[in-house]
């Protein structure tokens, strides 16, 4: 499993305290060190919508341009998350055959239960 995110962000720090506790392995990438290249970002699009990955409610989003903001389709929004990978809603969860957008215990709980 990879666990994609900020390390400062909050919500990222409780998905990796989720998983430390239940011991389960992953691996961290995170998108300001190590950005976001397209094969990745295009399978997370084949098994979440494109809205869900976007996160129009952050700082990043807020300082695009109206230009930018307006008519977003899949492929706006998947231009806009590779030039700014923090516009991805975190922390994001790739088991492989699974992704999981925002953390929710319940849903770490159901992810790592597949997994053993």
């Amino acid at each position: 499993m990879i666990l994609f995110g900020i390390k400062n962000c909050d919500t990222v720090k409780k998905a990796r305290k989720h998983l430390d506790n239940s011991s389960t392995p992953y691996q961290f990438h995170d998108f300001r060190e190590a950005g976001l290249d397209e094969a990745t970002l295009d399978g997370w699009l084949e098994k979440v919508e494109w809205q869900t990955l976007l996160n129009t409610r952050s700082t990043s989003w807020r300082q695009l341009s109206d230009e930018q903001k307006s008519d977003v389709d899949q492929e706006k929004a998947k231009a806009l998350m590779l030039d700014n990978p923090t516009l991805v809603k975190r922390p994001v969860l790739d088991s492989g055959d699974r992704v999981t957008v925002g953390y929710k215990a319940a849903d770490y709980d159901a992810l790592v239960a597949a997994n053993d």
